[in-house]
């Protein structure tokens, strides 16, 4: 999945937003069943059911009349989940200390694929610390990110 163009991302937002919800992203690509447009919210209480079927119905008709999407392809709309997507330099900002899987648009050091710890976050660029030295990248190089869970088991 590769992140939604601004123009579906801007779309979108304000109608997340104005639902009560906070817009976290999308992607848009390739799945099992065709082509997919996947996106997240979230709510401070949490995230139902009932709560991605309101925010389907409201963001599918506003797509229906825009037309942004050429052809067919199947929305769906979830909560950010345990391995949170990342899209924003806030959202990468708010996830310092934490480790976490990108893949780039380009190579950078001979590869596209990083997972490390978050080190830095500014307004265009996260630093990860991996394999003993620390990466700089840019979030506009940035594909896809996602949070990797940290499961602890407590003795």
């Amino acid at each position: 999945m590769q992140r939604a163009s601004e123009k579906v991302t801007g779309l979108l937002e304000p109608t997340v937003s104005s639902l009560g919800y906070q817009f976290i992203g999308a992607e848009f690509g390739q799945a099992e069943n065709g082509q997919t447009l996947r996106v997240y919210i979230d709510h401070s209480d949490g995230i139902t059911v009932d709560d991605c079927g309101l925010v389907s119905r409201q963001v599918s008709s506003l797509l229906d009349v825009e037309d942004v999407i050429p052809g067919a392809y199947l929305l769906e709309v979830s909560s950010p989940g345990v391995d949170r997507p990342l899209f924003t330099a806030s959202q990468f900002a708010e996830q310092i200390g934490a480790m976490i899987k990108i893949r780039l648009s380009r190579m950078v050091a001979g590869q596209r694929r990083f997972t490390g710890l978050l080190t830095q976050a500014t307004d265009d660029k996260i630093t990860l610390e991996f394999d003993g030295q620390e990466t700089t990248l840019f979030i506009n190089d940035v594909e896809s990110a996602h949070v990797v869970p940290n499961f602890r088991i407590r003795k």
